[in-house]
C-alpha cells in the first residue's frame, strides 16, 4: 500500500506483485511493481514503476484495500515477465480461483491497448479455446486413429441415451472430445459424468482428449490409444 500511494493516486500494483496478491504467484519479487497512466515519476528504493498507456478505470480493483490490476490485465502483464510455462499456470491458476476464466480472458485481450506479453497470452490462449467442429476433429483423429493400428470407427452415434464421437464396438472403446483445456461449467462436467457412468455400467471403456491435444498433442493421442486399444483386444 505504501508503494502504491508513493506513486500517486493513479497508481496500481502490477506485474508480479500484482500476481503474487491475486493469488496467481507465490514468489515475491525482489521488487515492488507499479503502473502508471502517466510519465513515471522519479525511483524510489524497492519499487519498479511501469508507464501503461490505457490504463483505463475497467483495470482498476482492490484487494484487501489495495488498488491492484485487474486479473485480466495482471495476466498480460505477467505473460511479459514470465516464460510461456509460468505464464500458463498462472493463467491455471486465475481460472482455479475464479478470477477469470480463459474465455472472458481471451474476449478481454481483444480490447487491450497493444502492449508486451499480448502475443504470448493469445498463443497459449488460442491453443486452448478454439474449438473444433466435428468434421474438423475427424479429419484431424481419424489419421491418429489409424496411426495407432484401430480400424475407422463409428462417429457421432448415441449409445446408452448419449451421443459420441467415435465409438468401435468390436472393442467396445468410446472416444470424447473436450472442447476447453482449463474452464468446464458445473452442469457440463455433471453430464460429462453421468455420460461416462452410463457407458462404464454397459461396460464400455471411454477415453477423454481434448481438443488441444488432438490438434497438438497427436503423438500422446497416438500413443494412448494403441496401448488401451492392445489391452482391450486382448480382454
Amino acid at each position: 500500500m505504501a508503494a502504491v500511494l508513493a506513486c500517486g493516486s493513479t497508481a496500481l500494483l502490477s506485474h508480479r506483485s500484482a500476481g503474487v496478491l491475486w493469488g496467481l504467484l507465490r514468489r515475491r519479487a525482489p521488487k515492488i511493481d507499479i503502473a502508471v497512466p502517466g510519465p513515471v515519476g522519479r525511483s524510489r528504493p524497492g519499487v519498479r514503476v511501469h508507464r501503461q498507456q490505457g490504463l483505463d478505470p475497467t483495470a482498476h480493483r482492490r484487494v484487501d484495500g489495495i488498488p491492484i490490476t485487474s486479473p485480466a490485465w495482471t495476466l498480460i502483464d505477467l505473460a511479459s515477465c514470465l516464460n510461456p510455462d509460468q505464464t500458463e499456470a498462472a493463467v491455471n491458476e486465475a481460472d482455479r480461483l475464479d478470477l477469470i476464466d480463459p474465455e472472458s480472458l481471451r474476449a478481454a485481450i481483444d480490447l487491450s491497448p497493444i502492449r508486451p506479453g499480448l502475443g504470448l497470452l493469445r498463443s497459449i490462449l488460442d491453443r486452448q479455446t478454439f474449438t473444433l467442429t466435428d468434421s474438423q476433429l475427424e479429419r484431424l483423429f481419424l489419421p491418429i486413429a489409424r496411426r495407432a493400428g484401430l480400424p475407422p470407427p463409428l462417429t457421432q452415434v448415441k449409445l446408452n441415451g448419449f451421443r459420441v464421437d467415435f465409438y468401435w464396438p468390436q472393442l467396445r472403446l468410446v472416444v470424447e472430445t473436450d472442447g476447453l483445456k482449463y474452464h468446464r461449467t458445473f452442469s457440463q462436467q455433471t453430464r460429462d459424468r453421468r455420460r461416462d457412468q452410463a457407458h462404464a455400467a454397459a461396460g464400455l471403456t471411454t477415453l477423454r482428449f481434448s481438443n488441444a491435444q488432438v490438434r497438438y498433442d497427436p503423438d500422446h493421442v497416438r500413443s494412448t490409444l494403441a496401448t488401451v486399444a492392445a489391452r482391450l483386444a486382448n480382454d
